[in-house]
């Protein structure tokens, strides 16, 4: 009887160690952390702020002609350094819509000026959220100037309740998927690309 006691005894010892260890999180499995994290969906895969810009997007399926060109113009350095920067990220459908051989025409190497243009063009410099572009617009007159990195302007606006970017040649992408929040910045996906002049 005193050997089924021990057993018991050690038995709850045991078990009560192995809560206090899933507790501390000590149990868990190597990246946990990271589903623990809020993230956002976008292309079927969780966008989560603990990493860049470019950790991020190359997991998105909807976005893998964006990262391609991210590539070819050689901007992966760039997205990954501190920032902070508010990207509007086209979908693989928004440059599908573009002419035919428009993508593969700018993705090669002697075409790198104009595809790294195209692609600043859609880097604003600080992080601008939802929050704080709508509060741009509003403080505007219902236009908000966006400066982009390539040195050109976006101009966004609201249609009821969706954030519109309009570019310099008079083409409108709509936010689609707002406030991807990255470790050095925000991306929100638009449905369109956008074209410097």
């Amino acid at each position: 009887m005193k050997k089924l006691a021990i057993v018991i005894g050690v038995t709850t010892l045991l078990a009560a160690c192995a809560g206090m260890n899933d507790n501390m999180g000590m149990n868990k499995p190597m990246g946990s952390s990271m589903a623990m994290e809020s993230s956002v969906m976008v292309g079927g895969a969780a966008m989560y702020p603990s990493k860049d810009i470019i950790d991020n997007a190359v997991n998105s399926k909807d976005h893998t002609t964006l990262v391609a060109a991210v590539k070819a113009a050689g901007l992966v350095d760039t997205l990954k350094s501190p920032g902070p920067f508010t990207v509007f990220a086209p979908t693989n459908d928004a440059f599908a819509a573009l002419p035919a051989g428009t993508v593969d025409t700018l993705l090669k190497p002697e075409n790198k000026p104009t595809l790294t243009k195209v692609l600043t063009y859609h880097v604003v410099p600080g992080k601008y959220d939802a929050a704080a572009l709508m509060k741009m617009i509003s403080d505007g007159g219902g236009r908000a100037l966006l400066k982009t990195a390539s040195g050109g302007t976006l101009r966004a606006t609201t249609s009821g309740s969706n954030v519109m970017i309009t570019d310099d040649k008079g083409g409108t992408a709509m936010v689609t998927v707002a406030n991807v929040y990255q470790s050095n910045g925000v991306i929100h996906v638009v449905n369109k690309v956008l074209l410097p002049n």
